[in-house]
Parts: structure tokens; sequence; C-alpha cells
């Protein structure tokens, strides 16, 4: 349903409903935080500022990002119009204004439309491959922001105490998930990645106990077995930890806690370089905040691995007669 949609199909108009009920009525539509305030402040916004707020929404693949003053510039009005009108949604602050238009772009873009903005936005080969360039380093850039060094810490301390880690990624998402558990139990932690069939996910997501952490990956509208073994695993007494791209992302709200990681990109929606960058973050955290242990690990590996003779060495070449 559209946010300027009206509530005529609707059993219940919001008018006879209490502040407490028209906000949960809101929710159950499944509609966006920043489609919610739209439909609230309707009758607040004079027309002119519906169809821009309307518009920015439409086009969000094209705006999410922009400051006050370039989306300002992109609708021919000034920044100040731009602050007024999303103070008349309840925003004290464009950034998160800002921080919602995300959101809404995560969870309302289709990968048919990510593709067609940007074809019809850059029409050659060389733009194109520049412009998920652009991206991918836009998104490296905004994780440090996004997810401080402290909260790198913090997770890695959970995961050095933890009994057990189930590291759950479906799809595209599961190179994370391996990449996550292949390298932490180089460390000597318990952490492993199961394949992503939803019996064998929900059958490992309830086996753990309080002593145990189960991470879920998962981005934009998030895969269904991803949300569900997160919950499974809660039930069960477990710490559960998401990797995401929106703070009200399906993932964000079924875990304990979660890391709000972009992951834009020109044509998939999933671009893993700041996610990849996040998580060798987090082994640099992980072996150094238990640095004995680690090395007593590595050590083995090593030692494990020349005597399997595991690296490649160029055979000796052969004697031939008369050569010296």
């Amino acid at each position: 349903m559209n946010c300027v949609d009206n509530y005529a199909t609707s059993a219940v108009h919001p008018v006879f409903l209490s502040a407490r009920d028209e906000r949960k009525y809101m929710a159950d539509q499944k509609w966006t935080p920043l489609e919610q305030r739209l439909q609230l402040s309707e009758g607040k916004l004079s027309p002119r500022r519906r169809r821009l707020l309307q518009s920015v929404l439409d086009h969000a693949e094209d705006t999410y990002y922009l400051s006050s003053r370039k989306l300002a510039r992109r609708y021919n009005v000034d920044a100040a119009t731009i602050v007024r009108t999303i103070q008349v949604l309840g925003y004290d602050d464009y950034s998160t204004f800002l921080a919602d238009l995300r959101s809404h772009f995560v969870t309302r873009i289709t990968q048919y439309r990510v593709m067609q903005a940007t074809a019809r936005k850059h029409r050659n080969i060389h733009d194109q491959i520049h412009y998920c360039l652009q991206l991918d380093r836009a998104n490296f850039e905004g994780l440090e922001e996004g997810v401080p060094l402290e909260r790198i810490v913090a997770l890695a301390r959970r995961l050095n105490k933890a009994r057990h880690i189930v590291v759950v990624g479906v799809d595209f998402a599961y190179s994370l998930a391996w990449l996550m558990a292949y390298g932490l139990s180089w460390l000597g932690l318990h952490v492993e990645a199961p394949m992503g069939s939803y019996g064998n996910l929900h059958h490992r997501a309830r086996s753990l106990g309080p002593r145990d952490i189960l991470v879920a990956i998962s981005f934009g509208r998030c895969l269904r077995v991803s949300v569900e073994a997160a919950q499974t695993a809660r039930e069960q007494g477990a710490w559960t930890f998401g990797i995401t791209d929106a703070g009200n992302s399906p993932i964000a709200a079924v875990c304990h806690d979660h890391w709000v990681v972009s992951v834009t990109n020109p044509i998939h929606k999933a671009s893993y370089v700041a996610p990849v960058a996040a998580l060798n973050a987090l082994q640099v955290a992980c072996a150094h905040l238990e640095p004995k242990r680690s090395l007593k690990r590595l050590q083995q590996i090593e030692r494990d691995e020349e005597a399997a003779g595991r690296w490649y060495a160029p055979a000796a070449p052969l004697w031939e007669p008369g050569r010296k």
C-alpha cells in the first residue's frame, strides 16, 4: 500500500483509535517508520510539501544518501524548506530523517529497481563500474561511524567467552557466515556456519543455550529462515547478534544487539566490502583480546600445515647426464 493511500479499506478508521492503537495500526500495515510518519502527518502537510516528500520516498534510491543541501538542489527548493518539511513529520534533525529514509530504501527497493535506476543515470559501461566502486568506497568509509571500534571490541569479548557460536547466513550471506566462522575457528573459538536449509539451521538453533551465541547475517527485507533461526536461538536462552543494513530490519528487531553495515550496490544491493572489513576487524579484536590463546592456536596450525606438506613447493629438477 502506498503511504498516501487513505484508510478506506480498513475496517476501523484510525480517527476512532487512541494514539497508542493508531501507532500499532500503522506498524501492522508493514509500513516503514518514514511512511508511518508521513501518513500520521497528512493533515499538517501542505499539498506542495506532501508531493515533495512523496517524491523523495518514491525515488529513495537517488535520495537516501543526499545531504539536506543536495536534496534541496535536486527539488529546486532551499535547504530551509527541507528542514521545515521534515520537522512537520516530527524529526528534530536531518540526520534522523536520513537514517529513516535509508531504512525505507533498504526495505522497499528491489534488485530490479536498483538496476533500472542506475541504468537510467549511467549509460556508459565505464560510468557504471565507476559508480559501483564509488558505492563500495562510501560503504567502507561509513563503516567506522556506523560500527564504532568499541562496539567491535564489545562483540569480540562476548564471542571469546561463548561456549559455542553458530553463524547463520543464507544465499549470498553464507559467504560472510563461512568467513566469520572459519576465521574465528583459527583463533580457537568453537564456531560453525551450518549450511542454510531450514531444518538444519533450526536444528542448530534449538541446540543452543544460555552460554552460546547465534550470529544472524541478513540484509534488506531479510530472509525468513535467518530471522526465525535467531528467534529460535533467543527462545532457547542463547544471546543473539545481527549483522544487517538497517536499524529497523527484521534481524535487528529479533536480536539482542546488532550492527548496521551498508551493502548498497548498483545491481545486487549486496556489496560485501563493508561487512568483510567489519569481520576482519572483529577477528583482530578477538585475537588480541586473548593473545596467548591465539598464538598457541596459530602456532599449532603452522606446525600441522608444515608437517602435512600443505604448501606448494616446486619439484627438484631431474638430473640429466652431462649436466653439471
